[in-house]
């Protein structure tokens, strides 16, 4: 029989190998580690049946048990306090404790490298956090809504987690659920359309026993649920948006009218249609084309109405700025000069909508600024239920051209 020896090296990463005789005594040190002291880290021995052997750890680091948990009772008792004490010294409480107790808490704490458990802490500390339920979190008009949220939460000390529904009754229901047993100090609902009787009325029974709790609800879109709202006037701008277009001299208008249904978007196409025909273009010359609420959904929807044709002098209407966006991309495709061939308007104004070329004429809602006010809502010490109504106002840029003098 054969034993053999490994001694693992770090600095070098290879294996050496020693071969012993049946009978030959086995020392208890490698002759190479015993004339090299000091151990190179990562190097460990023990003993098999009468033979030696030594390992190493991974990254040649020396292996060793996990490290005990250290709770805060432990670190109580090595600061000689009391857990509620240290509680509230670690837990960042606005209780005062006195300095000397505090200064032993941290000495405690920092000697025995204790850890609080965050998530723990989150369950206990549910007044803390504001949960957003959202349709779409990947809409541009949505990150402004929601950065302006996590702004003036953490000014207000508190935080802000985010999930999306993807606009369906049932995921509304589920997700609110869900935060329900997770308790936040409050619920925002971002949604364009919210109704007393969705789902025969259980979405609203859900977020009733929530507010029985201590919770409070915010929604950030139209409803007629009984809690605080945050809506916009979405048919009004609309119309002085067509009236504007109207009378810059088109006389053929292409709405390009987003998902069928969908409240925001169906407002601003009823306000769109006033506005035209206050500004004298015939109902006949007004087409309406529903498409996806997205870049793709206008720039399709775009190609469509260029493969029926355009009649001059034509504009198109988009229901948001992405979608017009979108049809923007497939003029330019096709060789169809905005705004000489056709002017584009868009409703938003997002970000992207002064970074594009030509520049987008708009309608600019007050979108960070709803995102703040629900905040402050949903953090205010109040009874009654606030109900704010928004309105934006029309830019205009280089994406229209005057028509008629």
């Amino acid at each position: 029989m054969r034993l053999l020896r490994r001694t693992c090296l770090a600095e070098s990463n290879r294996a050496d190998a020693t071969t012993f005789e049946p009978g030959e005594r086995i020392p208890s040190r490698s002759p190479a580690l015993s004339s090299t002291p000091p151990r190179p880290a990562g190097i460990s021995s023990g003993s098999v049946d009468g033979g030696s052997f030594s390992w190493c750890g991974r990254d040649g680091a020396m292996p060793h048990s996990a490290r005990p948990t250290i709770t805060l009772r432990d670190v109580a008792a090595a600061a000689g306090v009391s857990v509620s004490t240290a509680s509230r010294v670690l837990g960042g409480s606005d209780r005062t404790v006195a300095e000397e107790y505090r200064q032993r808490v941290l000495s405690a704490a920092a000697a025995l490298r204790y850890t609080a458990d965050a998530s723990a802490r989150a369950m206990r500390r549910a007044n803390d956090s504001i949960a957003v339920v959202g349709d779409d979190l990947t809409t541009p008009s949505m990150g402004m809504v929601a950065a302006a949220m996590e702004r003036r939460a953490r000014d207000a000390g508190a935080f802000v987690t985010v999930s999306s529904t993807h606009g369906t009754a049932e995921r509304q229901l589920e997700t609110v659920r869900l935060q329900r047993a997770l308790r936040p100090r409050a619920l925002i609902l971002t949604s364009s359309r919210l109704d007393t009787n969705a789902l025969g009325g259980r979405l609203l029974d859900e977020l009733l026993g929530y507010e029985r709790e201590g919770g409070r609800v915010v929604i950030v879109g139209d409803t007629d649920m009984p809690f605080d709202s945050i809506s916009f006037d979405n048919h009004g701008p609309a119309k002085e948006l067509a009236t504007y277009v109207a009378g810059a001299g088109h006389q053929h208008v292409t709405i390009l009218a987003g998902a069928r249904g969908q409240g925001n978007v169906s407002a601003r196409t009823a306000g769109f249609m006033a506005g035209l025909r206050d500004g004298g273009v015939e109902e006949r010359h007004i087409r309406i084309s529903h498409c996806t609420v997205s870049r793709q959904g206008g720039f399709d929807a775009a190609r469509r109405l260029l493969a029926e044709g355009l009649e001059p002098p034509h504009a198109v209407l988009a229901a948001n700025d992405t979608i017009a966006i979108g049809a923007m991309s497939a003029f330019r495709a096709a060789g169809v000069a905005v705004p000489d061939d056709v002017s584009v308007t868009g409703f938003d104004d997002i970000e992207l909508a002064i970074d594009v070329t030509p520049r987008l004429t708009t309608v600019s809602l007050p979108l960070a600024q709803a995102g703040a006010e629900a905040v402050r809502l949903a953090l205010a010490d109040r009874a009654e239920a606030e109900h704010l109504r928004m309105r934006g106002q029309v830019v205009v840029r280089d994406s229209t051209a005057i028509r008629v003098v």
